[in-house]
């Protein structure tokens, strides 16, 4: 599972480049798994990425064409895939989002993620064992009628707030 730290995170979106390249042979943050935000009037950046949740709402597809992989992973079959949106709609932080008719999810690159290789901050970590997944549940509804972009924001403002009181505190 990838872990984020978004205090090391200096928004330099290496992460995304080698995502979108290594899937498409092409650098185009739009073809990434890994989205990172700028927040600039809070300082914050970060990377929001698949978190393998624990309520698995993105396998709520009509069509099953979402599975679970060897690693936790997320992978979609769009030869299944109906574009229906179910997936983008369900996911409550904007990890999943269709672009050119695709559904973009980690899938963890087979369990070699490029977008870990890539930081050299430490901001993005993989631990390949099974862990403790992250629960969603609270920010569920807090993002039910957003999209994609905007659950990414709101996700990140949210970690953020959490980290500047860290930070605060630290001061005091």
């Amino acid at each position: 599972m990838i872990q984020v730290d978004i205090s090391k995170c200096t928004g330099c979106r290496r992460c995304e480049v080698a995502c979108a390249f290594f899937r498409t042979g092409r650098v185009n943050n739009h073809m990434s798994r890994i989205k990172v935000l700028q927040l600039y009037e809070e300082g914050i950046d970060g990377p929001v990425v698949c978190a393998q949740c624990q309520e698995r709402y993105c396998m709520c597809c009509p069509e099953d064409a979402l599975t679970l992989g060897p690693l936790g992973q997320i992978i979609c079959s769009p030869t299944v895939c109906t574009l229906c949106g179910a997936c983008e709609i369900a996911c409550p932080i904007g990890a999943v989002e269709i672009f050119n008719d695709l559904v973009y999810v980690c899938d963890l690159c087979g369990g070699n993620p490029k977008c870990v290789e890539a930081c050299t901050e430490g901001a993005i970590t993989f631990e390949g064992k099974e862990k403790e997944r992250p629960s969603l549940s609270d920010i569920k509804e807090e993002t039910r009628r957003m999209k994609p972009g905007l659950k990414r924001k709101h996700y990140i403002h949210k970690n953020g707030q959490k980290l500047r009181a860290e930070w605060r505190k630290e001061r005091a």
